[in-house]
């Protein structure tokens, strides 16, 4: 009973493409025999590869810093600013603060994000 709807759905649309492939061929007539019940069951394996990176012996490994301008200061968001209330708050532009920080989005500021001011 539980492949019963599947199997009718195959054969449907088995019949349905046979229809539409004979409607295509209008100058040929062709006859199809069709088996009364088509049942077809597939199986994938899956398999699944972990790729873990080590160090060779003996070698050292570097982490990676944020690197910093000299002389910038940042700011954190906080619920309620806008970039300008930022702006006026420490008495620059939009426009420079956008300068600054090529890579937010004025209209999306979000609590604790970091901004340069200066």
């Amino acid at each position: 009973m539980r492949y019963g709807a599947p199997a009718a759905f195959l054969a449907a649309v088995t019949i349905a493409a046979i229809l539409v492939k004979a409607g295509l061929d209008s100058g040929s007539s062709t006859t199809v025999a069709l088996p009364s019940s088509t049942l077809r069951t597939t199986t994938a394996a899956t398999t699944t590869t972990k790729l873990v990176l080590t160090a060779p012996p003996g070698s050292t490994t570097t982490a990676t810093t944020e690197t910093t301008t000299p002389g910038a200061e940042y700011y954190e968001v906080v619920s309620g600013d806008t970039l300008g209330s930022i702006a006026e708050k420490y008495n620059t532009t939009v426009d420079e603060l956008s300068t600054l920080n090529p890579g937010i989005d004025p209209t999306a500021l979000t609590v604790g994000q970091k901004i340069r001011i200066k």
